[in-house]
């Protein structure tokens, strides 16, 4: 099952001098329910603008995005942030938990402004940190979480909607090798075991490695490869 699809997306910015700056040039990508698709690339070469661009937080300047189906072409704003939000869930490399909550609330979040009671989000919440390998930590505050701790919190926020898709960005680079490598464990897992469909950008090419389709991106062109042959 198809559940993101990208086609000729075109980014482009205003340069310093007043130029155009083409970051992306006819990029297309699809991917299926369960599969992992990492992307390596040198920094600044629009991996993150790619990743807004597949998770609509973004528009492209040219090109079209279908996400579960649904093409966010000509979609007004609160249409896109209600797709956005039924539909994705994000990773990032700092993992932007709300410090004054606990795991558990931290996670709970998203399925409270998805208009979840409180009663039928707890019980998701807590399934999601069990799953992540958090049940003993839920009353925690991030401030008594580890590095890796917080990362798979945020990876259990990200989750609890169910998205469509889940988008990382860098989500191991603030981590130590063995967190790193704990967090990779469950990316794949989450793609094996929940069928989740992702697209990672990285420059960690052990976590590339174990993604079903590896991507280099350069020069604004979204090139399949292997880990060996990708851009630094």
């Amino acid at each position: 099952m198809m559940v993101l699809e990208a086609t000729d997306l075109t980014k482009t910015f205003v340069g310093g001098d007043g130029g155009l700056l083409t970051v992306l040039d006819g990029v297309s990508l699809q991917v299926q329910r369960g599969e992992m698709v990492a992307i390596l690339g040198a920094s600044g070469a629009g991996k993150s603008t790619l990743l807004h661009l597949l998770g609509a937080l973004d528009r492209p300047t040219r090109g079209h995005v279908t996400i579960g189906g649904s093409s966010i072409d000509g979609m007004g704003d609160e249409a896109l942030a209600a797709l956005r939000n039924r539909n994705v869930g994000f990773v990032f490399q700092f993992h932007h938990l709300l410090r004054e909550f606990s795991a558990l609330e931290n996670v709970m979040i998203p399925l409270r402004i998805g208009g979840w009671s409180v009663e039928k989000a707890q019980p998701r919440a807590e399934a999601l940190l069990e799953r992540v390998g958090l049940g003993g930590r839920m009353t925690h505050h991030p401030s008594a979480l580890s590095g890796g701790e917080q990362q798979r919190t945020a990876v259990a926020r990200a989750l609890a909607i169910d998205p469509a898709i889940l988008l990382a960005d860098e989500p191991s680079g603030n981590l130590d090798h063995a967190n790193a490598e704990r967090l990779h464990d469950l990316f794949e897992e989450l793609a094996r075991d929940l069928e989740t469909a992702m697209v990672i950008a990285t420059h960690n090419r052990a976590l590339a490695a174990r993604a079903d389709r590896v991507f280099a991106l350069e020069d604004g062109k979204l090139v399949e490869t292997t880990v060996g042959e990708a851009v630094p």
